[in-house]
């Protein structure tokens, strides 16, 4: 095995390395639980539509090898839940946007009209990272909150530096 357990959690083909990656993990404690929590949701961060399947059989997997997280963390104990919800809302996701419109700048926006809280918005995304934000804020929305995963089309923008560089040149001209 090697220093990623997700990786051999993921690779194990047979009930004997799934055993024996439990075994590990078990031992390891927090940390090796940690490690294999960060696999999975880079994981999340990263599956596309033809691994849908797979990702779910992971989370299936990982929810009977471990089926009480809290014994690493108690804040771990809903982790299961809420995996399956991110996984679920990004396939939604894919399956809502045909691929060929997923070229291009992503964003997302979160906001609650109804509060003095600021807009939150996660500009310069590619699909699979605006996917990604918009599953995993949207599986823990508020009430009133709503949530936008929006295609840039047109896009204007500048920097506040560029004011100065205008400046310096306007008194050397």
């Amino acid at each position: 095995m090697n220093t990623n357990p997700f990786a051999d959690f993921e690779a194990a083909g047979t009930a004997q390395e799934l055993a024996a990656i439990q075994e590990s993990i078990r031992t390891q404690g927090f940390t090796g639980f940690r490690l294999l929590l960060e696999g999975f949701r880079d994981r999340l961060k990263q599956f596309s539509d033809s691994d849908i399947a797979s990702v779910n059989k992971l989370l299936a997997q990982a929810k009977q090898l471990f089926p009480e997280p809290e014994t690493f963390s108690p804040s771990w104990r809903s982790i299961w839940d809420e995996f399956e919800r991110i996984a679920a809302y990004k396939q939604t996701v894919l399956e809502t946007i045909p691929a060929e419109e997923r070229e291009g700048e992503w964003q997302v926006l979160l906001d609650n009209p109804y509060t003095n809280s600021d807009l939150v918005c996660y500009p310069g995304l590619s699909f699979l990272e605006g996917a990604y934000l918009y599953a995993y804020f949207r599986s823990d929305l508020k009430q009133n909150e709503y949530i936008r995963l929006q295609k840039i089309q047109n896009l204007v923008m500048a920097f506040g530096s560029e004011r100065q560089e205008a400046a310096n040149k306007n008194k050397e001209g």
